[in-house]
């Protein structure tokens, strides 16, 4: 398992055999090489070579993909590494998880409830 980690160093992800897993052991991704895509199958961003989730600023609409079969949820460490002093990032480069972490969220989780 690969910790994934915002620019802040905030451990916000794993990687585990192609698929992208939140901190609870939830998947929420997967990988085609450096591509990252949500679970809907949509373009989330890219692993940069030192660890964090990004995607272009101003970025071209790709393609849906059809997603691979959901992989069972993990059991995550109950700690890991402390995360790497990140180089600055070129201004058309954004970190997923501070500037929209809620991509990788289903649309149900984005939906207020009825009770509220």
């Amino acid at each position: 398992m690969k910790p994934i980690y915002s620019t802040n160093g905030e451990w916000v992800a794993l990687i585990r055999e192609g698929h992208l897993y939140d901190t609870r052991g939830d998947w929420i991704g997967w990988l085609e090489g450096r591509d990252i895509y949500t679970r809907d199958g949509e373009y989330a961003g890219f692993l940069s070579h030192d660890g964090r989730i990004l995607h272009e600023r101003v970025r071209r609409q790709r393609p849906r993909r059809p997603a691979p079969p959901t992989p069972p949820r993990i059991r995550p460490p109950s700690k890991v590494p402390l995360a790497p002093l990140f180089a600055e990032q070129p201004w058309n480069l954004v970190d997923v998880f501070e500037e929209a972490p809620e991509v990788f969220k289903y649309i149900s989780d984005l939906r207020p409830d009825w009770e509220e």
